[in-house]
């Protein structure tokens, strides 16, 4: 007898959940959600009520076309939209015609799209770094831990601060931390 019961509840639950699961499939039918959805990451969600990341104003701007292209290419977009904070260095599309012929091409090559992400993870700095806090860190001679695993120098001279010998341009807010814009590609000596 008791195996019967043990045996009965058993079929009533799974019965009762694929009657659920059923239901829920037939509510998303009935309401034209028929396509099997596919995850994208953080980087796919589109908000029109929250103030822009670091990955939306380089969308936004014409100046960093080829840095976003790269960052596409490696696959990293998610690692650029987290909450933060989070600090990047972002090269200006000149910053990459400096480089050497070639090395822009070869680094968007499928083939290369971990070398790729980590020329561009050198870029990224995990914390939280407005002007302010770069010109304490210069004054203190401390280097910035990159998310490439990778530190580099702040400077601060006469004319702005430094990054890796490369001059911030210009510093923006944004939704998940700062960005500073750059004209160099900060390439990891290795």
């Amino acid at each position: 007898m008791k195996n019967k019961l043990l045996v009965f509840l058993l079929f009533s639950f799974v019965l009762f959940s694929c009657k659920n699961e059923k239901q829920a499939n037939d509510d998303n039918t009935s309401q034209g959600n028929t396509a099997v959805v596919e995850h994208k990451g953080q980087a796919a969600v589109e908000d029109s009520e929250s103030d822009a990341n670091a990955l939306q104003v380089a969308k936004s701007l014409d100046d960093f076309k080829t840095l976003v292209a790269a960052i596409e290419a490696a696959g990293v977009q998610d690692a650029v939209v987290n909450t933060g904070p989070l600090t990047v260095f972002a090269p200006v599309n000149v910053a990459f015609d400096k480089l050497p012929e070639g090395t822009v091409e070869n680094l968007l090559k499928p083939e290369n799209k971990e070398q790729l992400a980590f020329v561009l993870k050198n870029h990224v700095a995990p914390a939280n770094f407005p002007d302010t806090q770069l010109k304490k860190e210069a004054e203190k001679g401390r280097k910035l831990y990159m998310a490439s695993g990778k530190y580099l120098d702040v400077t601060e001279k006469e004319d702005g601060l430094y990054v890796a010998g490369t001059k911030i341009l210009k510093t923006v807010k944004v939704s998940n931390g700062w960005i500073h814009v750059i004209d160099n590609v900060l390439v990891p000596a290795e």
